[in-house]
């Protein structure tokens, strides 16, 4: 499918710096450009690609200004990554979708599938288990008896939904996904550790995306819930109780240990652990790698093991790369110290 300068001007609202006719049929990086193909100019660094990269259109922000020739045709817009992912979910949508329930998979006599959705090979569908309007069970899933996905989702191979979860509408959960595991909860006894039996659910609310093998605890009673329009990355852990605040982004190998509760807009780090039964407010900023042992107060920015405010935290590893040398010289300053005592003692 192709698409004109113009065309794509109209849909983003930009200003065309060039042929209004040329056409494109893909997208490539700025710097891999190809005859055909539409990128695009967010970051400064990648600036003086744009002079010879061979790609027909670039999307540029409306302050760009340039200092000499470009071949290609110029698209003024007022975020060009933004645009540029208007433009990506416009050719994702363009594609064929898939309908229909396939032969090799099951699906329980009980179950309701939606109008327009697709349940591929090998998939299980369990009783009660809904699927809304249109939406994807890619092969190899399970969706457990009186589990519930909404309209528009996208669940891709070997995700695991356990009994009675819910997700909501337009998520995404990708490959290796498991929701609804059982928490982690265990009674110490003399004769070793009770398991705790894990009678809650997982609510996921719509437009939440979950990234590859990683995992969302059924709650010990009541719910886990992760909140609209939370993103989380590849290989992490949401423990049982938890619940998620909106808009929420987690990077890869972050966790989150039982029933702490995480705020609107918050932004943590890949590798950060945040402890059990903490309160973390509205738009933190956590850094990768951070131990988090308690209650963060919204709008706070923290870094380190075990994490402080990020500005204190810069100027302590200031000092601490000069250890070993503020050492030597304590050492020395002592024994001028000494000296002059026993100078002074005589």
């Amino acid at each position: 499918m192709e698409f004109s300068a113009k065309q794509i001007a109209a849909f983003i609202q930009g200003e065309i710096i060039g042929n209004e006719d040329v056409t494109v049929h893909t997208f490539a990086k700025i710097e891999e450009g190809i005859p055909g193909a539409i990128s695009f100019l967010g970051n400064p660094k990648y600036t003086s690609y744009i002079y010879n990269t061979q790609s027909s259109i670039v999307l540029v922000n409306r302050d760009f200004v340039a200092d000499r020739e470009v071949n290609a045709t110029l698209i003024k817009v007022e975020n060009a990554y933004e645009s540029l992912a208007k433009l990506l979910n416009l050719y994702e949508m363009s594609k064929p979708k898939k309908q229909g329930i396939d032969s090799l998979a099951y699906v329980a006599p009980t179950a309701k599938i939606g109008e327009n959705a697709y349940v591929g090979p090998f998939a299980y569908i369990g009783e009660n288990a809904v699927i809304g309007d249109n939406s994807l069970i890619y092969p190899h899933t399970y969706v457990g008896d009186g589990a519930s996905i909404g309209k528009g989702c996208t669940i891709y191979s070997n995700v695991n939904i356990y009994h009675d979860c819910r997700i909501g509408n337009e998520c995404i959960l990708h490959s290796g996904v498991v929701i609804g595991a059982d928490g982690f909860g265990f009674a110490p006894t003399a004769e070793g550790y009770e398991k705790i039996p894990q009678i809650g659910i997982v609510i996921i609310k719509d437009k939440v995306e979950v990234g590859a093998n990683t995992c969302i605890d059924r709650a010990t009673m009541g719910a886990t819930v992760v909140h609209e329009g939370v993103k989380l990355d590849n290989l992490i852990q949401v423990a049982h109780n938890d619940e998620v605040g909106a808009h929420t982004v987690m990077a890869a190998q972050s966790g989150i240990a039982g029933s702490t509760k995480v705020g609107e807009w918050c932004m943590i780090g890949g590798q950060a652990g945040l402890a059990g039964h903490a309160k973390i407010g509205d738009k933190v900023g956590i850094a990768g790698q951070s131990g988090v042992p308690g209650n963060v107060a919204s709008g706070s920015q923290i870094m380190g093991s075990p994490s402080f405010d990020a500005k204190k935290f810069f100027k302590a590893s200031v000092a601490f790369k000069r250890l070993p040398e503020i050492y030597t010289e304590v050492n020395a300053l002592r024994k001028e110290i000494n000296e002059l005592k026993k100078q002074l003692n005589k």
